[in-house]
């Protein structure tokens, strides 16, 4: 990886790698909906440095990225997810480009410094710029209506998100918040 694409992303310059994390916790709807389920995880994720890339007068930078993560104890992949995480160094913008193939695109950003070692990416169903597109089925059943995640940045080749979906499930008056939180450590640069 060039040092001049590794320079030029930011904050998201400590996560290009190859990461795993043993201890996620996922709270999610459970067979019934009206219920929650948690589960233990598993993951990898990938980031892969990349850029420039060119909208004329911007200029982001960014890491290809890939996850899995695996139910634990069974270790059966129950998640995955592919996209970007970009940075807008004029803008001083982070964001978080993701695709879940059961049908959910999210695009979550936030203003964040070069340096910083924690942020924030958020999403709200109907943006123009942070949002969020589900498939038919999705948008009537289990609507996101808002993404949040906070990333940390530690000192100890580790780092650790939670990440807060807000669902609109059909039938009840109240959000649900799906909640997935990890630490993961580096593998591999």
């Amino acid at each position: 990886m060039s040092d001049e694409v590794i320079k030029n992303l930011g904050p998201l310059a400590a996560l290009a790698g190859t990461w795993e994390g043993e201890k996620g916790d996922d709270t999610a709807p459970d067979e019934d909906p009206s219920q929650a389920e948690s589960n233990k995880f598993r993951e990898r994720m990938t980031f892969e440095p990349m850029g420039p890339v060119r909208n004329h007068a911007q200029v982001l930078y960014g890491l290809r990225y890939s996850t899995t993560a695996y139910r634990l104890p069974e270790n059966v992949a129950f998640h995955e997810e592919v996209g970007y995480w970009l940075w807008d160094s004029a803008n001083k913008q982070t964001m978080r480009c993701f695709i879940v193939p059961r049908g959910v695109s999210i695009i979550a950003g936030g203003t964040v410094e070069p340096d910083a070692k924690e942020f924030e990416l958020i999403a709200d169903l109907g943006s123009e710029t942070y949002g969020i597109c589900s498939n038919k089925f999705l948008d009537t059943e289990f609507k996101t209506v808002r993404f949040e995640m906070k990333v940390v940045v530690h000192n100890d080749d580790s780092f650790s998100y939670e990440q807060d979906t807000q669902l609109r499930i059909k039938g009840q008056s109240d959000l649900f918040h799906h909640i997935d939180k990890n630490t993961l450590r580096r593998v591999s640069s």
